[in-house]
């Protein structure tokens, strides 16, 4: 997985690939549009993510975790009104991901709800209910439209967030370009986090040993959790080129099915990889990817996960399900898994 991962001989464009789940045929997928550096290679990726790399300043890490704290707790609170059984999805796992991106892209206070609204929809749903697919179509481009309202406007009065700095530096970047970075980070850092904290609220009510792991030690907690859950299971790359990886000849414009889930329970790699071991300390992960793709806003993820699970267990250390654990609904989704709603209670 490494080895794909790490080659430049493998594309990661969209309009490359042989699907087989949608549009089959290279051409089929249109081109990824100029900005949206997550399906870009080199040279146009190289640019995008260079201008965005040194934005995730150890300055603007600490103070989205101080703003962190009181985001989590207000939530925390704001779920301890719902009366019992509350849904932890809707007030909590959306909400939390939701503010910090707001907070990371300097989206103004009075446009938030507006905001939150459209990037819930776009994130919460699989497409699968009727009129849902048409729904989360035009929540997206309401937030292509408002990313770029939000670029002219950080042109004239820009504040202290990543898109103002982006759009103040001296760069070659069109407005189109900055906006369509600013959706590839929405829908990298809100849907992931969003699920990470229920499928992993979900696995620390499963033993209560574990909760206790993670009060202990959050930081190697979240890394098992990651590596455990592997959110985004799979990632597809094709072959510029013939390749041969570990014996095995990858013919030019093969597209290959890099199982980064597979990977991460790999039994060379972790002792009994199929275990959940708080305490393991799982370095080394894929669960962010590898190479030049690999996820530009892990230190945030890993921030925001670090915050959120102790704040919730000890707000509410006798958290528990409300129903039982097969009854939940697991959202319809062949990309990133996760919960539509989690009922909770408490004593």
């Amino acid at each position: 997985m490494r080895a794909v991962l790490a080659d430049n001989r493998f594309s990661i464009r969209p309009d490359l690939m042989h699907n087989p789940f949608g549009p089959g045929s290279p051409g089929d997928a249109p081109p990824s549009p100029p900005g949206a550096f997550t399906d870009h290679d080199p040279p146009d990726h190289t640019r995008y993510r260079s201008k965005l790399t040194g934005q995730f300043t150890v300055r603007r890490m600490r103070l989205l975790a101080e703003r962190l704290e009181a985001i989590t707790a207000e939530h925390l609170e704001e779920l301890a009104a719902q009366g019992l059984p509350a849904d932890l999805v809707e007030h909590f796992a959306v909400p939390v991901p939701a503010l910090m991106i707001c907070e990371l892209l300097g989206v103004p206070y009075e446009r938030r709800t507006e905001f939150q609204q459209d990037a819930v929809l776009l994130a919460g749903g699989s497409g699968a209910e009727p009129g849902e697919a048409e729904a989360m179509f035009a929540a997206f481009g309401r937030l292509q439209q408002f990313m770029l309202e939000m670029v002219a406007a950080k042109h004239a009065n820009p504040t202290d967030d990543l898109l103002s700095d982006l759009v103040n530096a001296d760069s070659d970047l069109t407005n189109d370009e900055m906006a369509s970075m600013g959706m590839a980070l929405l829908g990298g850092g809100l849907d992931t986090t969003t699920n990470m904290l229920s499928l992993g609220t979900l696995e620390l009510l499963r033993d209560q040993a574990r909760v206790a792991a993670m009060l202990a030690d959050s930081e190697a907690a979240v890394e098992e959790l990651l590596r455990y859950i592997s959110l985004t299971p799979a990632t597809v790359r094709t072959a510029l080129e013939d390749v041969e990886i570990d014996g095995v000849l990858v013919r030019e414009g093969d597209t290959v099915l890099v199982e980064l889930r597979s990977a991460n329970h790999d039994s060379a790699r972790y002792t009994e990889p199929e275990l959940l071991d708080l305490t393991r300390g799982a370095a080394g992960h894929l669960a962010f990817g590898h190479g030049i793709h690999q996820c530009i806003g892990q230190h945030l993820a890993r921030i925001e996960l670090k915050i959120a699970f102790p704040g919730l267990f000890t707000r509410f250390p006798k958290l528990r399900l409300a129903v039982p654990d097969d009854e939940l609904p697991h959202r319809a989704s062949l990309v990133i898994g996760g919960l539509e709603r989690m009922p909770v209670a408490w004593d």
